[in-house]
């Protein structure tokens, strides 16, 4: 198998080519090369996707690509090189413009030209639109991957390592929302071996890569669980933490995989039935979380939840 692999020095896209280069694969990664070095066993060919594609993409003979790309631009350049292989593009469940719901019918509007996502994030969803429309129409077969939250080694967000970080600590753990809210992962590993299976298979379609759902208070129990501890949760409601301003999903002063409700009902409640009839296979979070606790992290300071839970605990 032939696997040219469009990035493969970061977090999906290398755990990709970590596995096909595990199952005897050729395999080469088309990139910059500045995010670090591709996998062991993998060849690097230096590609900046702003310029022409080289003649050794034009003249690979390539059986398959995996491209995750958000510029239009990008992917459209792309395909247009390698126009007959088979094609898998990670999208992201982000083209469903419907947060409140699980609604997979109607898509965001195609947003053809390149935009910068420091300017307008909110144009991350229609880029993917534009990508997967110039993929299914220009190449020879294809199939559409939209995962969900990634999560497992080597995430760079800490959107979910926080939880395996902080439960591990023990004590009090400020927990948000409701123990019923429904949250879905899934880990890295699982997605990128599906995505070989894609390509090998040639399968094509549109999918959801997404885990089960599950209620935020199982998934802090397996967590803690996978960390070997037993979590003193309180749990705090939305108003509470909307009125002292704690954010939501990530980044600084954020308690992550916490979304504001009904507002975000669907956004992590999709269905992975047709994918893993499509023989996605996900590990338990059981699992996934102790490989988390090195990641890095940027969400809630001990000393912010120790604040929040005395003024919780106070009101």
């Amino acid at each position: 198998m032939k696997l040219l692999v469009l990035g493969g020095t970061r977090f999906l896209s290398r755990e990709t080519a970590v596995q096909a280069v595990a199952r005897g694969w050729d395999v080469t990664c088309a990139c910059r090369g500045e995010s670090g070095p591709v996998p062991e066993g993998a060849t690097h060919l230096r590609w900046d996707r702003s310029d022409d594609p080289p003649d050794a993409i034009l003249d690979g003979s390539w059986d398959a690509v995996v491209d995750v790309t958000r510029l239009p631009s990008q992917a459209r350049t792309a395909v247009a090189a390698v126009p007959d292989a088979h094609w898998v593009f990670v999208s992201t469940i982000s083209v469903y413009p419907d947060n409140s719901s699980a609604d997979t019918a109607t898509l965001a509007t195609p947003i053809t030209e390149d935009v910068d996502l420091a300017v307008d994030p909110d144009a991350y969803g229609g880029m993917k639109v534009a990508c997967e429309q110039a993929v299914q129409e220009r190449a020879a077969t294809s199939v559409i991957a939209r995962p969900g939250l990634i999560v497992g080694p080597g995430d760079p967000t800490g959107r979910f390592a926080y939880w395996p970080q902080r439960l591990a600590r023990g004590g009090e753990v400020l927990a948000p929302g409701t123990p019923a809210d429904l949250v879905q992962v899934i880990d890295v590993r699982d997605l990128a071996a599906w995505l070989l299976d894609l390509a090998e298979s040639r399968t094509t379609g549109t999918f959801d890569a997404v885990g089960r759902p599950v209620p935020f208070g199982d998934l802090l129990a397996e967590v803690g669980a996978g960390v070997g501890a037993e979590p003193e949760l309180t749990w705090v409601d939305q108003d509470f933490l909307e009125e002292h301003e704690v954010a939501p999903w990530a980044g600084e002063g954020s308690l992550p995989l916490w979304l504001p409700r009904p507002e975000y009902d669907g956004m992590l409640a999709h269905d992975p039935g047709p994918a893993e009839a499509a023989g996605l296979r996900l590990r338990p979070l059981v699992e996934t979380a102790p490989d988390c606790l090195d990641s890095p992290v940027v969400a809630l300071t001990s000393e912010q939840e120790a604040e929040l839970l005395a003024a919780w605990h106070a009101r």
